[in-house]
């Protein structure tokens, strides 16, 4: 196998993946974590940050969770001067309504909400990415997603990333220059089997697992990485 780059979703960090097997490399996304915001959100933006941090540029196999699946999918296209062998793109949400797109636009307007305390910040992050009722709001890698200033807590995500938009599936997919599989929890109420198999003749459905199946069930995905 490659080197193992892994990509998380919208709202989380790099430490979303410590459960996982090293070694990988899990950077924080533009606008996530401790990685700097960038001046306006797009796929193409986002990924031209990732691939400036990445060290290794040869022989990547990249591992990315929704938001972090469409990333990598993009990184797989050629044009950001590293090259992607193999794409595991799991729970990307691939259709969207006009309904749901504004919803996400107007959180991207919204100011920098505060929190008084730790506790309260921490229980938004995990909320926001996906990791409520998975991750105790008292684990060390909650504090990736959190930032302190002047005594008051904050998540460490721009809200601006919100508005990163729909991804365009079908170009992606063909654009890649790799080996894709897309991968979803069984339960998982962001896509269907039904919809992935009309985007993609290498579909994996994981039993019992639901969005962030890479944090319930890490063995689960690993071995597609392997493959």
């Amino acid at each position: 196998m490659g080197s193992l780059v892994l990509l998380h979703g919208l709202g989380a960090t790099g430490r979303v993946w410590d459960g996982w097997a090293q070694p990988w490399l899990a950077p924080d996304l533009p606008g996530h974590g401790r990685t700097g915001a960038l001046e306006r959100y797009t796929y193409e933006s986002m990924t031209a940050g990732v691939a400036e941090a990445l060290p290794v540029r040869r022989g990547l196999v990249v591992v990315g969770h929704s938001l972090g699946g469409v990333l990598a999918l993009e990184l797989a296209s050629g044009r950001y001067g590293v090259q992607v062998d193999r794409v595991i793109a799991l729970g990307v949400k691939v259709s969207w309504t006009d309904d749901e797109l504004a919803k996400a636009a107007a959180l991207a307007r919204k100011p920098v909400a505060w929190f008084e305390s730790r506790d309260e910040a921490a229980v938004r992050y995990l909320k926001v990415s996906g990791l409520q009722g998975l991750v105790d709001p008292a684990d060390a890698s909650v504090d990736q997603g959190l930032l302190k200033v002047d005594g008051r807590w904050r998540l460490a995500m721009d809200p601006a990333a919100f508005g990163v938009g729909a991804p365009k599936m079908p170009e992606l997919i063909a654009a890649a220059q790799a080996d894709v599989v897309l991968a979803r929890g069984e339960l998982d109420p962001m896509n269907t089997d039904t919809e992935l198999a009309a985007l993609h003749d290498h579909t994996v459905t994981l039993p019992g697992l639901g969005h962030s199946a890479h944090v319930q069930n890490a063995a689960a995905i690993q071995r597609y990485a392997k493959a």
